[in-house]
């Protein structure tokens, strides 16, 4: 009997020394991806952050203001480094927000459809500028974001998502509400570790 004890008390303990060294390897924080000294040349496309998906806007989404200054300060990074800018405006919407406005030399695209790609100049315009890695923000996620980044990964390009940058909105499907948290999440999960690797801003510098 106190063999018995003493052996489940033995099991116990390392149990509990297991438990506790995956605790130590859960609470590392992922290593930050340095776009700055990276060897590969990386540029930040901004997408569809556009007056109509703010409140007030003719398709409002789930807190946009909080994305936008996510995005914001994505922009400011890539600024202050003097990387690669991309802007990307769909065709007939409204103004892009006045927190990510374009400044003069920024290279401004604008697009009918979902995809970035079709239609318009940024393939070349990407490969002009010898860019191999986007990093990819904005409006809707599960639209042009995905669409985007969808088709950069078919064309050869690494792609970084940052999560927390892009918003979306309630959408409908038959009688059932899908809400904006769970559509975000699913977009994201379809696109994790085989077409873009998600972040957010906290690992970029």
């Amino acid at each position: 009997m106190i063999k018995s004890i003493k052996f489940v008390q033995i099991n116990l303990l390392i149990l509990f020394f297991l438990l506790g060294i995956g605790n130590v390897f859960a609470q590392q924080p992922k290593p930050k991806i340095k776009v700055r000294v990276d060897t590969i040349p990386t540029a930040l496309i901004l997408i569809d952050i556009q007056d109509f998906y703010f409140p007030g806007g003719r398709v409002p989404l789930v807190n946009p203001e909080a994305a936008s200054e996510k995005a914001a300060a994505l922009l400011k990074l890539f600024r202050s480094q003097g990387l690669e800018v991309i802007h990307v405006q769909h065709g007939g919407g409204t103004p892009i927000h006045k927190n990510v406005t374009p400044l003069p030399g920024e290279k401004l695209i604008t697009k009918r459809d979902a995809n970035s790609f079709n239609g318009t100049d940024l393939q070349n315009y990407l490969t002009t500028m010898k860019i191999k890695r986007l990093v990819i923000c904005g409006m809707q996620t599960q639209m042009c974001v995905e669409g985007t980044t969808r088709a950069a990964y078919d064309l050869g390009y690494k792609c970084i998502v940052v999560e927390d940058a892009c918003a979306t909105r309630n959408l409908m499907y038959g009688r059932r509400t899908v809400f904006a948290i769970d559509v975000q999440a699913s977009t994201l999960a379809t696109l994790d570790g085989y077409y873009a690797t998600i972040v957010t801003t906290a690992d970029l510098e």
